[in-house]
C-alpha cells in the first residue's frame, strides 16, 4: 500500500475500482429522499464528476484539476443544505458502497480502513447548516 510506494488507486487497480464505488454510492443515494433532492434527475455528470474526483484523490490522473480545476469541496457543497442528518445519509451511502466494492475486489482491509476514515472526515467537514 502507501506504506510500500504505492497509492491507494494503484493498490486498488486504479479507475474501475472507483467508478464501481460511484455506482454503488449512487444507488444508495436515488433511494435516499434526504440525498436523491440534492442532486440533479440525471447523475451521469455527478458520477463522472466524483469518479475524476476520487481517482486523482487517492492518487491517479489530475483529470479532475484539468476539467474542474481545483476541487474546492466545502464550496462546491455550499449552496446545498448539508445537516448532520444529511451528512450521516450521505456516509452511510458511501460506507455501503465502500464496504461492497472492497469486499468484491477482495482488498486488504486497511485499503477499506483508509478510504471509511477520508469518507467520514469529509462527510463532517462538509456540514453548513444547522439542524
Amino acid at each position: 500500500m502507501e506504506d510500500d510506494g504505492r497509492t491507494i488507486y494503484e493498490v486498488v487497480g486504479g479507475d474501475a475500482f472507483f467508478a464501481d464505488v460511484v455506482e454503488r454510492f449512487y444507488h444508495g443515494v436515488v433511494a435516499d429522499p434526504v440525498l436523491r433532492s440534492m442532486y440533479p434527475d440525471d447523475l451521469t455528470d455527478s458520477k463522472r464528476n466524483l469518479t475524476l474526483f476520487l481517482v486523482q484523490y487517492w492518487g491517479g490522473p489530475m483529470l479532475y484539476n484539468d476539467e474542474r480545476g481545483h476541487p474546492r469541496l466545502r464550496m462546491r457543497h455550499a449552496p446545498f443544505p448539508i445537516d448532520e442528518h444529511a451528512a450521516a445519509s450521505w456516509y452511510r451511502c458511501m460506507y455501503a458502497a465502500v464496504r461492497g466494492a472492497v469486499a468484491d475486489a477482495d482488498l486488504d482491509p486497511q485499503v477499506e480502513a483508509k478510504l471509511l476514515a477520508y469518507f467520514d472526515m469529509a462527510a463532517s467537514a462538509l456540514v453548513n447548516r444547522a439542524e
